[in-house]
């Protein structure tokens, strides 16, 4: 179904609210909604790489930089565009922590960050 059409919308909107009530729910671990980023071409590398991170695991600034093709020192461009991904929980950026295993930045906060974290199986150690 086409999303550029009024049904299609609402098949999107139904569909993705549907699969964020099963990712609260415990149910889904990876999303099926098809999705359109928006932003430059280094943006939309580091956002597809962030899309490769599986539920329950967590990896890195720079490892997410050697996932888009890039070199682990591109690790602090790429906190910038991971900070500015537009699909947050679909787009798992909540996955990505210092290199030392810590939480930090996230635009929604520290303790989303670690609800999201901990909703996956995720315990600080």
């Amino acid at each position: 179904m086409q999303t550029d059409t009024p049904d299609g919308t609402v098949h999107l909107f139904e569909q993705t609210q549907s699969e964020l009530k099963e990712y609260f729910d415990g149910s889904r671990q990876v999303f099926t909604m098809p999705i359109h980023l928006d932003g430059t071409e280094f943006q939309k590398k580091v956002w597809q790489a962030l899309l490769t991170i599986p539920y329950g695991e967590y990896v890195s600034y720079g490892d997410v930089a050697l996932a888009a093709g890039l070199t682990a020192q591109h690790g602090r461009p790429v906190g910038t565009a991971v900070g500015r991904n537009p699909l947050t929980i679909i787009v798992p950026c909540h996955r990505v922590l210092a290199s030392s295993g810590r939480l930090n930045g996230y635009t929604g906060g520290l303790e989303r960050k670690f609800a999201l974290l901990e909703l996956e199986g995720f315990t600080l150690s």
